[in-house]
């Protein structure tokens, strides 16, 4: 997938994310975008998990279900940065 492609799941996952995901998360354009992309790499592994039962690092494409695998992925993503930052304040 080629880099604009990226940006633009990397955005559409990020936001959607952050709507679903409860609280306030901070970050600008550039943090969705990176949470997004974040997303779709732990939602592709995820994914390819579920479908072979073997790990790899795999990334979604621009389609529904690449999308939907994205969000799953930035939620599970925003799920442990809050963790992580929780426990450090």
């Amino acid at each position: 997938m080629n880099i604009i492609a990226w940006i633009v799941l990397g955005l559409i996952a990020g936001a959607i994310a952050k709507a679903i995901y409860p609280g306030h998360q901070g970050g600008g354009i550039v943090g969705t975008m990176l949470l997004g992309i974040i997303g779709a790499l732990v939602g592709g592994s995820l994914g390819v998990f579920l479908q072979t039962g073997t790990f790899q690092f795999a990334a979604t494409g621009l389609t529904l279900g690449g999308i939907f695998l994205a969000v799953l992925g930035a939620v599970i993503a925003l799920f442990l940065w809050s963790l992580l930052t929780r426990r450090a304040a």
